[in-house]
């Protein structure tokens, strides 16, 4: 099956690496329908790739299972199959000290980034078995806070850090179905909400200092690569991010 043939869809599609993700999906030939709580944005995507033929905006809350099934469903009535999710929709809380932190707080990020995650992953398992050619890939967006927290993220890194026993899961429990389960960890992308990162942000020492960033699009690029291997090939864990980032090592 060819690029030009293949459906994917993208969740978190309005802003930053989804919006990076649709349009080098949609420039390779794909198929594509774009998941985010508001239209807006999800038109302005579409406009701006200049393939509104073979794209679809689908408003959905990941958080939400009716919203969910609607999404894959929609995706399904007008494409036909779905072989690629990209299920990237998250968010964080406020960077506040963890005993600051309240339960809404917390409960809102653990219904986007993991439960909202799983929903999605549920649903493209759904499809993708039964569907002929059987088989299709997800691909989980972790984050390189799945290996390594900053301070005041407790929400968000343990998120995803569990993102990462998502993926190993699915992938294992995929493999009967032909349906490859990956996941791409992502450093200091410019996109909307990096961009604190090029003004300074807190460090594990306690000082602030300016972070590099690379350019959104080499995202966007790696999700395709990605989404472009053969079904008996998978990408388990990709890590993607500014070179100069501190991340590795002490910082």
């Amino acid at each position: 099956m060819t690029s030009t043939s293949k459906v994917a869809i993208v969740t978190g599609a309005g802003t930053g690496i989804g919006k990076a993700a649709v349009l080098a999906l949609l420039k390779d030939g794909y198929r594509v329908v774009l998941a985010g709580r508001r239209p807006g944005p999800l038109a302005d995507v579409i406009a701006l790739s200049g393939a509104p033929d073979r794209a679809l905006a689908m408003p959905t809350d990941v958080s939400n299972p009716e919203s969910v099934k609607a999404l894959f469903d929609a995706a399904v009535s007008t494409f036909g199959r779905v072989d690629v999710l990209f299920n990237n929709a998250g968010v964080s809380a406020p960077g506040i000290p963890l005993e600051d932190l309240t339960l809404a707080q917390w409960k809102s990020v653990v219904d986007i980034n993991l439960t909202g995650m799983f929903l999605c992953l549920q649903q493209a398992f759904r499809v993708m078995k039964a569907q002929t050619p059987r088989g299709g890939r997800i691909i989980n967006n972790g984050s390189i806070s799945a290996t390594t927290p900053r301070p005041n993220s407790i929400a968000y890194t343990s998120t995803k850090h569990a993102v990462k026993g998502l993926t190993k899961a699915a992938s294992l429990d995929g493999r009967k179905y032909d349906i490859a389960v990956g996941q791409i960890d992502i450093g200091n992308a410019a996109t909307e909400m990096a961009q604190r990162m090029a003004t300074g942000v807190l460090q594990a020492n306690g000082e602030i200092a300016i972070e590099p960033l690379m350019d959104v699009n080499i995202v966007g690029q790696s999700v395709l690569y990605m989404a472009s291997l053969p079904l008996e090939a998978n990408v388990m864990f990709h890590t993607v991010m500014a070179t100069k980032m501190p991340f590795a090592g002490r910082g």
